[in-house]
């Protein structure tokens, strides 16, 4: 086992060296609390991590059982909670992290995807003369720029645009947007400029023409929100801090204090989620970072604890990204009931929200069809009217749960600080609530300061400034090229490898499949339209992906981009995971159900299914009934009043197109209301009825329908006297 620890200025490393610095009594002393961590006093000292690749979920486990006692234990694994992990553990304190579900199922994974200082916050800090509404922004804008360094594969620099339809605004908004650069100070990633109307335009065509002045073009930044969370984790986790997800807190362990005769929490019970088995983690220090849960975790400790969170719930939806620009998104910066309204490029889909409403807490927020809707209007009104914006064009929806801190003088959470609070409990609980993602780095060292200080620590200065993430040290942006030409990767993948890996992604390459085609010569896609492989399935159970709804939400991002095509992806990755952790039939069964609900109810599955049920009215023109009866006729060509797959082949063979079988039946289930295995001609009209409504876009059936159609109506026989009688 391997000690470091700097001693002026120079790393010594292994036993011997370090028991001549430091004294035999207090190497022994080291050396009998067999601790895994690098140690060292000056953040320019700090050297690789300890583990190369992350210690695998059983490794962890058994140091959880087996550590006597650790000096930090942090109960939480998103943003924050990862953060404060990897904090204390490159201080050189003995530290552990567990999660009751996986790491950022929570809030981390349901952001609007940006790293922002915040511009509506600045607006108030100055219309308020609020010195911590603008300290928080500073801070913000310090935290974005090191993000953007320390994960540069994860994140990156986006142009938001801020249109503007009165002329007097425009100096307005002007000098608001110079006032977030000039609060960023060096730190700022681009510096803001105006737009005359038709250059709006151009760098966002379907934009709103009618009444457009110009626009103003700001600069934040966007990540892969749940990747990075992970990278955190998995960074904390290589530097030594014991670290395992689906490790549920039943209670908090104390002991009295000998000198002050005071209960002192010391510990957590704690229960693997997946087995069952529960034992008891001791430490030092506890530190509270479960976002939302944050009071129940305080309630543990303390029944009569008054509640500081108050939650708010955001909603997003995903669309296609035809939406909106490649590199460019938009903010609205007053909504018809005031809110903020972001429209966003992200993974070449468009991101729409967020909503800011009370919620109560749960563990499953389900976006509503209100706030979806209310959403769909926001954008209306800010595009073209070139555009439909069409409700069947929601592709996923989620709803995140905002861990706001209360304000007793607010009415309402819209004008809730997201500034953080560190609170120290009688019985030495740290908790670290409030706060937002581009800050979770400066919450994590406010709380490890806060742990240091409560519980006399003996630790280092906070290192995590400039402090590289999993992925992040050897990238760069033509690294996907060296993919491509190393292993015969698609560029798409490569890019996306690229992107999500870091320079871990050749690992992710050289597990995957062969495809047996010219090109590409390796990675099968787990669905065409997106970039993920099999091979990431494989290597995100190394990343301690313990379910399927892990794989398709957090380790991919299927469930948040396109809530079919995950479904589609659903038996796949089931099947991989099932073969590398020896899932049982009745096991890959319960994975495919389990992760089929989470879609149906957290990612807008049921919202999208509810625009065309069997109670869809048909509101058709009697031209456009009698068209759409007369296409659904030339499949039911024996008029029996239905058509099956069998009516369907045999139109497609007619006009020489292949379908696959799989690819039909699935087709037809999407239509069959009734789920008889036939399409009646009632069920055809309410789809075309919903189709043209814009509640349903995209069905499969019936763009095939009206291909064949049109194919079936240009084969127009040739006269015989045209073609000399066939001779």
């Amino acid at each position: 086992m391997a000690f470091q620890k700097a001693v002026k200025g120079t790393v010594l490393v292994g036993g011997g060296a370090l028991a001549t610095v430091l004294g035999l009594s207090q190497f022994a002393h080291y050396r009998r609390k067999q601790v895994s961590l690098a140690y060292v006093e000056a953040a320019e000292c700090l050297t690789e991590p300890v583990n190369r690749e992350p210690p695998s979920r059983e490794a962890q486990l058994m140091t959880l059982q087996n550590t006597s006692e650790f000096d930090i234990l942090v109960i939480g694994g998103g943003a924050t909670g990862s953060g404060c992990a990897l904090d204390a553990v490159t201080r050189g304190l003995k530290t552990a992290l567990i999660e009751r579900d996986d790491f950022a199922s929570g809030t981390s994974s349901r952001s609007t995807k940006l790293i922002h200082g915040g511009v509506r916050y600045l607006q108030k800090a100055i219309m308020n003369l609020d010195v911590e509404q603008y300290r928080m922004v500073k801070e913000a804008l310090h935290e974005r720029a090191n993000l953007l360094e320390i994960a540069p594969h994860l994140s990156h620099p986006l142009p938001i645009m801020l249109p503007v339809y009165k002329w007097w605004q425009l100096p307005y908004y002007w000098v608001g947007i110079k006032m977030y650069d000039l609060v960023a100070g060096s730190n700022c990633l681009k510096s803001s400029y105006v737009l005359s109307k038709s250059r709006a335009l151009e760098h966002f065509p379907m934009l709103q023409k009618d009444k457009l002045v110009g626009a103003i073009v700001y600069y934040d930044g966007q990540h892969n929100d749940a990747r990075m969370n992970l990278a955190i984790a998995l960074t904390a986790a290589r530097y030594g801090a014991a670290t395992a997800n689906y490790m549920e807190v039943t209670s908090l362990l104390k002991k009295t204090d000998p000198v002050t005769g005071k209960e002192r929490v010391s510990g957590a019970r704690c229960k693997d989620v997946l087995t069952g088995q529960e034992f008891d983690v001791k430490a030092k220090c506890v530190i509270n970072a479960t976002g939302p849960f944050t009071d129940s975790v305080r309630k543990m400790d303390d029944d009569h604890a008054p509640v500081i969170c108050q939650p708010s719930a955001g909603v997003h939806i995903v669309m296609p990204g035809y939406y909106s620009p490649e590199s460019m998104g938009l903010l609205d910066p007053a909504t018809s009931d005031g809110r903020v309204i972001f429209f966003l490029p992200w993974q070449k889909m468009t991101i729409a929200g967020t909503t800011d409403s009370a919620t109560e807490i749960t563990h499953h927020p389900i976006p509503s069809e209100e706030d979806i809707n209310f959403i769909l209007n926001e954008v209306r009104n800010y595009l073209s009217c070139d555009v439909e914006v069409r409700r069947g064009d929601v592709l996923a929806a989620w709803s995140g749960i905002r861990p706001l801190v209360t304000d007793p003088n607010s009415a309402d959470t819209q004008s809730i600080s997201r500034n953080h609070v560190v609170e120290v409990s009688e019985s030495g609980l740290i908790t670290i609530a409030g706060g937002k993602w581009t800050t979770y780095r400066s919450m994590a060292e406010d709380a490890v300061n806060a742990a240091i200080k409560v519980h006399n620590l003996k630790a280092g200065p906070c290192r995590t400034v400039g402090l590289f993430l999993q992925g992040g040290k050897d990238w760069s942006p033509t690294l996907y090229i060296r993919l491509v030409q190393d292993y015969g990767l698609e560029s798409e993948v490569a890019q996306h490898l690229a992107a999500t890996y870091g320079d871990k992604a050749f690992e992710v390459a050289k597990m995957a499949s062969v495809t047996g085609k010219r090109w590409p010569v390796v990675g099968v896609r787990l669905v065409s339209e997106f970039p993920y492989i099999e091979a990431e399935v494989k290597y995100g159970i190394k990343e301690y992906a313990c379910t399927a709804v892990d794989m398709i939400s957090r380790r991919t991002r299927l469930a948040f981009l396109n809530v079919q095509a995950a479904e589609e992806a659903l038996p796949k990755i089931v099947e991989i995971m099932g073969r590398e952790l020896n899932w049982s039939e009745a096991k890959r069964q319960e994975e495919l159900e389990i992760a089929t609900r989470f879609l149906y109810y957290e990612m807008g599955s049921k919202s999208r299914s509810e625009q065309f049920t069997d109670h869809t009215e048909i509101s058709l023109m009697p031209s456009d009934i009698d068209r759409y009866t007369k296409r659904f006729h030339k499949f039911d060509a024996d008029e029996k009043g239905f058509i099956t797959i069998v009516d369907v082949q045999r139109v497609l063979e007619s006009i020489n197109v292949q379908v696959d079988e799989n690819a039909l039946h699935e087709m037809l289930r999407e239509v069959d209301l009734n789920k008889n295995g036939q399409v009646e001609l009632n069920e055809f009209l309410q789809l075309m009825s919903a189709v043209q409504k814009g509640r349903v876009s995209g069905s499969r059936l019936a763009i095939l329908m009206k291909t064949a159609e049109e194919n079936l109506d240009r084969r127009v026989p040739i006269p015989v006297d045209r073609s000399c009688g066939g001779l």
